[in-house]
């Protein structure tokens, strides 16, 4: 019966390594700006956070271990109403592993100033695909789904749309809430515009980018650094076709933040040839970054 009892115990714990929830995050809560609030109502908040984001299932597709999808959340708390009313910001970063290095390259990394929720330590967390329960359930499954989206079109030529059909289904279900972040007419930075902007056929360039840019460039240096980096190149076209139509796009300008520094580091190495080109198109698309570009040329 012992034997029996640890065979199957161990079977269970196999299928549990081989496959598990989609992400593995690393999520903070920030609250030095706040006084006279017990500390550990954001500790409970971190781990609230932190269990949703887990135990929920985002997707159909079974992950093994080594493909989760890592991701950094910092919430900064700046101001408390009523000891459960909070305000404050989010950054997200999301991660994608390169084919045959220890290297994580950032996909995204985005601050979203609209973070407005309440949170009572130890009550449930709910949510319902195309349901609005709470502010913070519906914030946590709009970046869920983002995320599932792009980590998707990183491995597959617009591989995310039904990860994004979802976030817009979250987005179009909180606009009841007259929160900030889901309605198109607040501005062209929000979650809504970020959601409409992955979805519109119009940039798909951009979603074009991040497959080329990721597979055929990232994961292509570890075996050839001047191929994996002549892909990179082609790649930035894309950037160019999406700024021609629209140059303050949010989700262009997104991009651009999350792959300036890493476009520069892997241009150090070129030929004088690939850097004008790459430092002219850039200062083109980028202009207010324009001569960090130029770093290209510093030993």
């Amino acid at each position: 019966m012992i034997r029996k009892g640890f065979v199957t115990f161990f079977f269970i714990l196999i299928a549990h390594l081989s496959y598990s929830q989609e992400f593995l995050g690393n999520i903070q809560v920030q609250s030095q700006k706040i006084q006279g609030i017990d500390p550990t109502v954001f500790t409970t908040m971190k781990t609230s956070m932190f269990e949703f984001m887990n135990n929920q299932s985002w997707s159909d597709y079974r992950f093994k271990i080594e493909e989760r999808v890592e991701f950094a959340m910092v919430f900064t708390i700046n101001e408390v109403i009523g000891g459960d009313d909070f305000k404050g910001t989010l950054n997200l970063v999301l991660k994608r592993p390169v084919y045959g290095t220890d290297y994580n390259s950032d996909v995204i990394n985005i601050i979203d100033n609209d973070i407005h929720f309440r949170y009572v330590p130890y009550q449930s967390m709910e949510f319902v695909d195309g349901t609005y329960s709470n502010n913070l359930s519906s914030i946590l499954a709009f970046y869920a789904y983002i995320m599932m989206g792009l980590d998707f079109d990183t491995f597959s030529l617009l591989g995310g749309t039904a990860y994004y059909e979802k976030a817009m289904a979250v987005a179009t279900a909180a606009q009841s809430s007259n929160e900030r972040g889901w309605q198109g007419f607040e501005g062209p930075k929000n979650r809504y515009s970020l959601v409409e902007n992955l979805l519109n056929p119009s940039y798909e360039d951009l979603r074009k980018f991040l497959y080329e840019y990721h597979l055929k460039g990232l994961d292509e240096m570890a075996k050839s650094v001047d191929g994996g980096r002549t892909s990179i190149g082609k790649t930035l076209k894309y950037y160019q076709n999406v700024y021609n139509k629209r140059p303050g796009l949010y989700l262009l300008q997104v991009l651009l933040e999350s792959k300036r520094d890493e476009i520069i580091n892997i241009y150090k190495e070129a030929s004088p040839a690939e850097k004008i080109s790459m430092i002219n198109m850039m200062k083109e698309i980028d202009p207010a970054n324009g001569t960090r570009y130029e770093m290209v040329n510093e030993k």
